[in-house]
């Protein structure tokens, strides 16, 4: 609605009707004759309109008075608050603009946001199971395709395949079931891998695991520093003089480089590496110029040793410990896609399975590898936007026992300070609830569908000031592919139908008409 003022236009929405008899069931058509108020609306003011260039501002510049008029406000206003919230109607039109659909209840009326208050601090598109989020997916990576965007979508369940074209380029972990043809079999070599991804895989328990694995890590650092002195792969220690150990720890910075978290090492060499680790310190005769012989401490480590050849032998992880011979390397492509013209990076993960945690690790050691490019400032002329399909799966998960806690936490510091190098995020999920809510308070921009759980509003309206409680009451009746916009660049919510892709997802359930 807009209400006439004398310095300002206000602009509000009906939040109630009523009437004032509570006994009367009807309204009367003509109001010739009488005075009395046939019905009442009450209206939450949003926010003013420039009287002369119309430009949107949030807040109320000045109160109505009794007896202004309100009008019903016209869907071409309507569809231009986007526009007017940073410019009146006299500004240039923006050269970049997304068209993502029109004013819901009058599609003669398209609407248009740019990537800067879009993405430009952040976006997360959450609804309920069928509500349209892959659609709407799809329709924000289609419009910035027109453009010289950068878009790695992070694909969970393999819905996007169908997202092809000449500027996009497909990869896919392990063995999907569905695949699109020109999609490349990659591998995530070891090496992506840091310190805390395989205690995560690995979870050691007890006061000895712990400790034993890390020091294993630690030994198969330096053996990769020292070929030439460990030319088995390992450091043997079990009743073997030290001296070659000093050597190799005396060369160059090889002491201070061993507690490097990101040194590469051969993991298929760790169970060998902690039988070696379980020796006493010392040789007999407290002789210190060799390690003693095996301890009692082998034993607790048994059950360690069989989960790493579990995990190793892993279906889930055959892309990162057995991947096929001649296979390329995801962070080869990933490069050359960050300098190249392609502007979309698919990497379907539907093959990836739940066990050990396969999924979440490897989606954090992609997260962790863009995050590192972010900042050598690989982003800074072309910004890059991850999209992160089903993000409450990897979102503030923590894995390990109460010994070795570990924070898969790559997307939330990509949300906190991933703006600052020119990597935006997109999280796309049906459980807000699940998400942290330092992240979501960290998008600038929300796509909210058809909300129907309770506590998932009440997560929403508590990320986005600009949805209180009466806005926040509308979620549950948005129809299929309808969408609240919110956030700090679009202080007064719009309500937006969504237009159909050109190359809709693959996220259709099955039909039971046709097939029972």
């Amino acid at each position: 609605m807009l209400i006439e003022g004398q310095q300002a236009v206000l602009l509000g929405r009906i939040t109630e009707v009523n009437l004032p008899d509570r006994e009367r069931t009807e309204i009367s058509q003509d109001f010739a004759g009488t005075h009395a108020i046939d019905a009442i609306g009450l209206i939450r003011l949003l926010g003013s309109v420039h009287p002369h260039t119309l430009r949107v501002t949030a807040g109320v510049s000045s109160y109505p008075r009794l007896g202004d008029r309100v009008y019903s406000a016209p869907g071409s206003f309507i569809s231009k608050i986007p526009i007017l919230i940073s410019s009146g109607i006299n500004g240039e039109p923006p050269r970049v603009s997304l068209n993502l659909g029109h004013v819901s209840g009058d599609g003669g009326f398209a609407i248009a946001v740019t990537p800067e208050k879009l993405f430009g601090r952040h976006c997360a598109i959450l609804g309920s199971t069928g509500g349209g989020k892959s659609w709407t997916t799809s329709k924000l990576i289609e419009e910035c395709r027109r453009y010289a965007c950068k878009i790695v979508l992070v694909d969970a369940t393999g819905e996007y395949r169908s997202l092809e074209g000449l500027d996009s380029t497909h990869h896919h972990l392990g063995n999907p079931l569905h695949r699109t043809p020109a999609s490349l079999e990659v591998a995530i070599p070891p090496t992506c891998f840091n310190e805390t991804d395989f205690i995560a895989l690995f979870q050691p328990s007890g006061k000895t695991q712990g400790p034993k694995l890390r020091e294993a890590i630690k030994s198969l650092r330096l053996a990769a520093l020292a070929p030439d002195i460990f030319t088995g792969g390992y450091v043997p220690k079990v009743g073997q003089p030290k001296a070659d150990f000093r050597r190799a720890m005396n060369r160059d910075d090889n002491a201070n480089r061993v507690g490097n978290p990101n040194l590469p090492f051969d993991p298929g060499m760790l169970v060998r590496q902690i039988v070696e680790e379980c020796c006493y310190p010392t040789g007999q005769n407290n002789d210190m110029t060799r390690w003693g012989a095996a301890s009692t401490e082998l034993s607790y480590c048994s059950s360690l040793m069989t989960r790493i050849m579990s995990v190793m032998d892993s279906p889930s992880l055959s892309c990162v410990f057995r991947p096929a011979e001649g296979l390329p390397s995801l962070v080869e492509h990933l490069d050359e896609f960050i300098v190249g013209e392609k502007r979309l990076f698919r990497i379907c993960l539907s093959s990836v399975g739940y066990e050990f945690n396969a999924r979440e690790v490897i989606a954090n050691a992609i997260g962790r590898l863009l995050l590192q490019r972010a900042r050598n400032e690989a982003f800074r002329q072309r910004p890059l936007i991850v999209i992160l399909d089903e993000a409450h799966n990897f979102l503030g998960k923590t894995l390990g026992g109460e010994d070795d806690v570990q924070n898969l936490d790559a997307f939330e510091l990509i949300a906190k300070e991933g703006r600052k190098y020119g990597l935006n995020i997109c999280l796309v999920t049906q459980r807000p609830r699940d998400i942290t809510e330092g992240v979501l308070s960290q998008m600038g921009t929300l796509l909210v569908h058809r909300l129907t759980n309770d506590r998932d509003r009440e997560v929403v309206e508590r990320a986005c000031g600009e949805l209180d409680r009466s806005a926040a009451a509308f979620l549950p009746n948005l129809k299929q592919g309808e969408v609240a916009l919110v956030g700090v660049d679009f202080p007064i919510p719009v309500t937006i139908q969504i237009g159909r892709p050109t190359q809709p997802p693959k996220s259709d359930g099955p039909s039971f008409q046709g097939l029972w």
